[in-house]
């Protein structure tokens, strides 16, 4: 098998899920083979415009498919105040509709993988939903993919007193995200936002982009300005999380995942958002509660962000 590897992206195309596609699209190991959209960071038309936007910046050309615009269950949740209204930070950049393929984003994840059993890694970076329709297809579709690494989750129970960032994936369609946990795979890999927090891109990281002369450092640093504004909320500096780009940093590279435990995922809530969480405590053990038993998922619980913020910021200030 091609040490490459082949990626089918399903993304929400908010500013992290276009750093993803200019991360994978500058690793030599790693080749799209299309995208689909979903809503999530933005609402679906604007998913298009932005992935249609970025392919031209990549000179790209690839399968695209228009995917859901809405969860399973409810009306979507679209997070403008973390990406701007478009997706992109509001630049005011032209984004025509690109040309799409005949089939919706769940049926091209279903074809592309009966077309290639075994040599396809999905990449999910937004809300479930495109992949629980597609389950619908076909039961066992993500048994047909090499590998599928997702975006989402809040690891295993926190520490009493710990407190998670909010899991947006899933909390945007849970009852996708329960099809997704429950359903037949190969390998299903949950990053989560336990370990993407942690994963920062510093002042020094954004002065490197800002003054690299690539496009795909330029066009980085330009859409993180409404990130920024966000995030600075957080922690009182001008700092962003690497939500989505750790997902494709690990899918292409493992070894950035340096503590991982593999059990039994279930979507749970608090009465006020809902969370993918291995069922186990910080201590390792059950929660003290009855969960249902899914097929193992591997759950990140540690990683070398330190390694992996310096490759994304070569990568992607690399000529």
């Amino acid at each position: 098998m091609s040490a490459v590897r082949r990626v089918v992206v399903d993304t929400d195309t908010g500013i992290d899920d276009a750093h993803a596609l200019l991360y994978l699209h500058g690793r030599e190991d790693a080749e799209i083979v299309a995208i689909t959209s979903v809503y999530g960071n933005c609402v679906i038309e604007d998913s298009v415009r932005n992935i249609g936007y970025v392919a031209r910046l990549l000179e790209l050309d690839v399968p695209i498919a228009r995917g859901a615009a809405g969860p399973l269950q409810g009306t979507a949740h679209v997070a403008s105040y973390v990406h701007g209204r478009d997706g992109l930070g509001d630049r005011g950049y032209d984004r025509p509709i690109p040309e799409l393929t005949a089939e919706s984003s769940a049926e091209l994840l279903v074809r592309l993988a009966h077309e290639a059993p075994g040599e396809l890694d999905l990449l999910a970076l937004g809300p479930l939903t495109n992949l629980a329709l597609a389950l619908r297809i076909d039961p066992l579709l993500l048994t047909r993919y090499r590998s599928a690494v997702l975006m989402g989750g809040s690891g295993p129970y926190a520490d009493p007193g710990t407190v998670r960032m909010v899991d947006a994936n899933i909390n945007n369609d849970p009852a996708a995200a329960r099809a997704v946990f429950a359903a037949p795979r190969n390998v299903l890999v949950m990053v989560g936002v336990n370990v993407t927090a942690v994963t920062i891109l510093d002042e020094q990281a954004i002065n490197a982009l800002r003054a690299a002369g690539t496009d795909r450092a330029r066009f980085a640093s330009e859409i993180l300005d409404s990130y920024l504004d966000f995030y600075q909320h957080e922690w009182g500096r001008r700092i962003i999380p690497l939500h989505d780009p750790l997902a494709a940093g690990v899918l292409l590279d493992p070894a950035f995942a340096t503590g991982w435990i593999d059990g039994p995922v279930n979507v749970v809530t608090d009465r006020f958002t809902a969370r993918a969480r291995l069922m186990r405590t910080g201590a390792g053990l059950p929660p003290a509660f009855p969960y249902e038993v899914t097929p193992d998922t591997r759950v990140l619980t540690e990683v070398d962000s330190a390694r992996f913020v310096r490759d994304f910021v070569d990568v992607l200030t690399r000529a």
